[in-house]
């Protein structure tokens, strides 16, 4: 069974950083990339960023040059490096398969950046 657990959320204050964790079933990591997604208040889910089986990324222009996505194979983990956030940052934050599968949506982790 597929399972992908996100952590690393939390309150913090604005031009803070957090690091996001999601820890996938091999059955899931090996055979996709990956990605970062984000579901704000009132908002539709959006994509925010993702990273290919051989380590290439590409980003949202919202958070371009402030989230770095970064994978760890041999651990099945992806991580999402959100640095100088802001309020607008603040969602739920999933990781997926890039394109996302429906199927394999988790619960998210909750970033709030508040002052």
């Amino acid at each position: 069974q597929v399972q992908l657990v996100e952590s690393g959320g939390g309150l913090v204050q604005p031009g803070g950083s957090l690091r996001l964790s999601c820890a996938a079933s091999e059955s899931i990591f090996s055979n996709y990339a990956m990605g970062w997604y984000r579901q704000a208040p009132g908002k539709q889910r959006e994509w925010v960023a993702h990273i290919s089986s051989t380590g290439s990324t590409n980003s949202a222009d919202s958070v371009k040059g402030r989230f770095t996505i970064s994978r760890d194979n041999a651990k099945n983990a992806v991580y999402l490096q959100m640095n100088s956030l802001k309020p607008e940052d603040t969602a739920v934050y999933y990781c997926n398969a890039y394109p996302p599968i429906r199927r394999y949506w988790g619960q998210g982790t909750q970033v709030t950046v508040s002052s």
